[in-house]
């Protein structure tokens, strides 16, 4: 089984080896997934998640009332982008030495490439990622045993990071958009499932160890997560 439906609602089912329960998740998209262990079969699979009916209707409530603030963003003169935890207004330039640049307190984009601005502040923002992440690694790899083998910006859906087996870590370029707080909080999580690699009981004892207060950065992006976007 690799998908359900329940009252109309669409399901995804994936089955790992490192789960010992059955777990529900809203993505970003308001999409259903459900993680469950490898050696559940589909029937029991499929009662756990009609168990966890109210559960699903609640989470997915949540998310509809956090994406009433999602935000449609044109590339004209006053539209505001986010950068770092702090919004933009976006000015056309005539001429510019760059595509894109930060100044005087505006996103600058030169006019000849808004035709392609969508891709110019992709870039933009998956450059400046890649510096703030390392930047903010290098402050804080010393808290932790395992170091990651490779550092990716990516296009990641609906995760603001990853991680892989081979000790790779992968991270959204919307994490630029956040707060550096919440960018240190993203990048914490992520190098402590080298440790331990589920959301297990002590995945989050660890977490909490190395970060006390992530749970206000966890909350920062439930709230604002639907605003980082273009």
């Amino acid at each position: 089984m690799n998908a359900m439906k329940l009252n109309g609602i669409d399901i995804t089912i994936e089955k790992t080896g490192r789960r010992k329960t059955v777990s529900i998740f809203i993505e970003r998209d308001g999409s259903v997934r459900v993680l469950a262990p490898l050696s559940a079969p589909d029937e029991k699979i499929e009662q756990a998640v009609k168990s966890k009916e109210y559960q699903i209707y609640t989470k997915l409530a949540r998310w509809n009332e956090r994406n009433q603030g999602k935000v449609h963003r044109e590339f004209v003169n006053g539209q505001s982008f986010l950068y770092l935890g702090r919004n933009y207004r976006l000015s056309i330039e005539d001429e510019q030495d760059v595509p894109l640049k930060i100044s005087g307190g505006f996103f600058r984009l030169d006019r000849k490439y808004l035709p392609q601005a969508d891709k110019v502040f992709k870039d933009f923002y998956r450059e400046k990622a890649k510096h703030k992440i390392r930047e903010r690694l290098k402050l804080m790899e010393e808290k932790f045993h395992h170091k990651p083998s490779v550092i990716k910006v990516l296009e990641l859906q609906n995760r603001w990071a990853s991680w892989s087996p081979n000790n790779a870590l992968n991270f959204h370029w919307k994490c630029i958009m956040a707060p550096v707080a919440v960018i240190d909080y993203i990048i914490t999580h992520e190098m402590v499932h080298l440790k331990y690699p589920n959301h297990s009981i002590e995945f989050w004892n660890e977490l909490d160890k190395k970060m006390p207060e992530y749970r206000e950065y966890e909350d920062w992006l439930k709230k604002n997560g639907v605003k980082m976007s273009l």
